[in-house]
């Protein structure tokens, strides 16, 4: 009769265990804004912008952070990077390289332009 009593104990916890699962709901998904502020899109974007010249072995001689330019050199091509606010909230990055070499320069300018884009995580 002991062991009997038992079972039976254990049969209806592991019941109202079962019938509790059931009425648990999981918690509704919450969205995290990402949003950020002009401010710290610039920041990204201007401290990406050199490390990919520093990945891309560009040698940054001129930098001025409020007009969004970077200047420097690799070899014979001159670099320089803008980093622009748009109108809309947006940052524009550009990559220009000149040399003589202009497949050189171009090639610079591609590696530069992928550099930034791996720094930015796309």
């Amino acid at each position: 009769m002991p062991y009997f009593r038992t079972v039976a104990i254990g049969i209806a916890a592991a019941g109202s265990l079962m019938l509790l699962q059931g009425c648990y709901t999981a918690p509704a998904y919450t969205p995290v804004s990402t949003s950020q502020s002009l401010a710290e899109k610039f920041e990204k974007s201007w401290q990406a912008a050199r490390a990919a010249a520093f990945d891309e072995g560009v040698r940054v001689t001129y930098e001025d952070r409020p007009s969004g330019t970077l200047r420097g050199d690799k070899g014979s091509s001159n670099v320089e990077i803008t980093v622009v606010t748009q109108a809309d909230g947006s940052i524009h990055v550009g990559f220009s390289a000149t040399g003589p070499s202009s497949a050189d320069a171009a090639s610079l300018q591609d590696r530069l332009t992928r550099a930034y884009q791996r720094r930015m995580g796309r």
